[in-house]
């Protein structure tokens, strides 16, 4: 990708988630059948479902006894997902659950019937799955996270971690759905406003880790920035474990990687954002229509500082920084 970053390719990345048998003992004949679709791995795909299942449970459906799960994931082949998004349909599926902008493109070119709930850190409207927040039309609803409304807000942090830091590396998936000429020249100009030069790492699996942060270290960049993509998320522990090794200061947009050991993460909440999205599939199974339920922004926004990693790179935290954190790991 060279030294600077291609205007459409990068973004995708920095907004910004086979088939797997239900056993049918012990279900009931009136079982709601639920299709989950998304591109990560099925290990990613249960943990990002689990708070919208417990909100599920809480609302009266009970895996086993009324509720019936029919999980589909791509491991990260986004070509996959089509093909696993049509076989859910096939199942005759009582509604699908979407997580990321590629599983919900397929999902919506599925179809146009059956109700489906969606998360994404993409602009909804922008991305074409529903005509409007408040009256999002169609099959089509969910909750959207306010990833592209943070980048500026991430970047901002990093200059406050490294005031000297002069170029920036955006680690991101290129497969991603890009986001809005829009978003792209915000995060662009809030960089240039900040002195920073960004500089791409593409990496749209695992296998592509260590080539990104080789080109990385060769950029000879100050300071990293993580993207909000599932392949970042799942596989989190080896980014925060490498982004270590080559001695980088990092900002993440999820929680866990700061609990992983990454320098600090600022974003959404993500356990609350799916506890929502458990929510609405709740509200459709007893018979509302996607039609009717407002896509749903996720506002609430955590800031974790992980001083453990800040001492190790020998950073000194501002106070002031400290001051807004939600959560400081010692």
């Amino acid at each position: 990708m060279g030294q600077s970053m291609r205007r459409r390719d990068f973004i995708g990345a920095v907004v910004g988630a086979g088939v797997w048998p239900v056993a049918a003992l012990g279900q009931e004949a009136t079982a709601a059948v639920v299709g989950l679709l998304g591109d990560a791995s099925l290990e990613g795909l249960r943990g990002s479902f689990a708070p919208a299942q417990r909100r599920l449970a809480e609302m009266g459906y009970i895996e086993g006894r009324n509720l019936a799960l029919e999980y589909r994931w791509a491991n990260f082949d986004q070509d996959r997902l089509p093909a696993l998004a049509g076989d859910l349909v096939k199942h005759r599926v009582a509604a699908i659950v979407a997580f990321g902008g590629p599983a919900i493109a397929a999902a919506k070119n599925a179809t146009t019937s059956i109700p489906i709930i969606f998360f994404t850190g993409f602009d909804p409207v922008q991305s074409g799955f529903v005509a409007s927040l408040n009256r999002p039309g169609g099959n089509v609803t969910g909750i959207a996270l306010l990833n592209t409304e943070l980048l500026a807000k991430r970047l901002e942090m990093l200059r406050e971690l490294v005031p000297t830091a002069k170029s920036v590396a955006v680690l991101y998936d290129p497969k991603r759905q890009a986001s809005s000429d829009r978003e792209i020249s915000n995060f662009q100009l809030a960089a240039q406003a900040l002195g920073f030069e960004l500089i791409g790492a593409p990496a749209s699996s695992p296998s592509d880790f260590e080539g990104a942060f080789a080109s990385i270290t060769s950029a000879h960049v100050d300071a990293l920035f993580v993207g909000a993509d599932g392949v970042f998320f799942s596989n989190r522990e080896v980014i925060v474990g490498l982004a270590a090794q080559h001695k980088l200061p990092a900002i993440y947009p999820i929680r866990v990687h700061a609990t992983a050991g990454g320098l600090v993460s600022y974003g959404p909440n993500y356990p609350e954002a799916y506890r929502q999205v458990g929510d609405y599939l709740g509200r459709v199974l007893k018979g509302e229509k996607p039609e009717n339920l407002p896509v749903m922004q996720a506002t609430k926004i955590e800031l974790v500082i992980n001083m453990k990693t800040a001492t190790a790179l020998g950073l000194t935290v501002p106070l002031s920084l400290l001051g807004r954190a939600d959560e400081v790991i010692e």
